[in-house]
């Protein structure tokens, strides 16, 4: 191999036959040496002609995500149930709930059967200790104003806010959880637990209450009784609208849940409101505009323990609660969806 130059004066490699004798015309030139050096490496990787970086190659058809990512395959509802479950907060809940009608019974028997008043007029807490389906109407009838509104606002405001507590939502985020499907598990699964825990507290006063007092028929305020096979439904339906109406506190609780990173805050917040609900309700001057405020229906389910059942205040009850928490879980939603996540 010999050098000779070229236009600029840098030499250049010429092949050279055996003992440095010229190469005849048409033979081989060097070749090129195979490795890393014949394909220079990039901050991509090694490239080489007709073979672009990767992220030059285009995007197959119909493929805008990785391989095998599903977005409704997200926080599973069974993976965010189990972790609502084991949480302290639900098993203290549940046992504030399982003990109400522990407390009602020993009330009653220490005290005694509830007398009637003077006015000779018999409420639902007169007949309390007529049967099991009696006591289990006094217990919905005395938490359905205040206590069972609490476990709402306690699953459905703590929800979202509590992994912003945790600084652990970004990180769901980044799994990568879509918003709107991080929101929607969250809030079936607080639903869910809310049901659960307006379910659990007839049941257990039933249970307790059938122990007590007997399986007899349901002795009503207004007169008359509805047998055992009759009232459970009635009761059933009286639950079914319970939920119902604590629909709006679910919703003021998701969307404050949403808007803080303080829990407390969510939950306080949903209570104080329903709260003020209840206060605007017992203004009389406000007259039929008391029929827009979601408190005004809240015991409509005692129209449901009648000889014959009235339905239209749990229709509009119905229709009121229904209408609010749509727009309140909508706000939630559109919410979420803009926010910077920092937490």
């Amino acid at each position: 191999m010999t050098a000779t130059g070229d236009d600029n004066g840098n030499a250049a490699p010429r092949a050279t036959g055996p003992a440095g004798t010229p190469a005849p015309p048409g033979a081989p030139g060097p070749t090129a040496p195979d490795g890393p050096a014949a394909h220079p490496r990039t901050a991509d990787g090694p490239t080489a002609p007709g073979h672009p970086r990767p992220a030059d190659r285009p995007t197959p058809p119909g493929r805008s995500t990785a391989s095998g990512y599903r977005p409704g395959h997200t926080l599973p509802l069974r993976v965010e149930a189990v972790r609502q479950l084991k949480r302290r907060r639900t098993l203290v809940m549940a046992a504030v709930l399982g003990a109400l009608p522990f407390v009602l019974l020993i009330a009653f028997a220490v005290g005694g059967s509830p007398d009637g008043r003077a006015d000779n007029r018999v409420t639902l807490m007169d007949t309390a200790t007529a049967s099991g389906a009696n006591f289990a109407a006094t217990c919905l009838f005395v938490s359905a104003g205040f206590l069972l509104v609490i476990p709402v606002a306690l699953f459905c405001g703590d929800t979202v806010a509590s992994e912003a507590s945790w600084s652990s939502l970004r990180y769901l985020l980044a799994a990568p959880v879509p918003r709107a499907r991080l929101l929607w598990s969250k809030l079936a699964v607080a639903l869910a637990f809310s049901a659960a825990a307006i379910v659990l507290l007839p049941l257990v006063a039933l249970a307790v209450g059938g122990v007590a007092y007997g399986w007899g028929p349901l002795r009503l305020p207004t007169g008359g009784s509805l047998a055992a096979g009759e009232a459970l439904p009635r009761l059933a339906v009286a639950v079914v609208f319970i939920f119902v109406s604590q629909l709006v506190t679910a919703g003021l609780a998701f969307w404050l849940s949403t808007r803080t990173d303080a829990p407390l805050g969510a939950v306080g917040g949903a209570v104080g409101l329903t709260i003020i609900g209840n206060v605007l309700d017992a203004v009389t001057a406000l007259g039929s505009w008391r029929e827009f405020l979601p408190a005004h229906w809240q015991f409509a389910w005692a129209d449901a323990l009648q000889p014959q059942p009235e339905w239209g205040g749990m229709l509009k009850g119905t229709a009121v609660s229904v209408a609010c928490a749509l727009v309140l879980f909508a706000l939630a939603f559109r919410g979420f969806a803009r926010k910077d996540i920092v937490s």
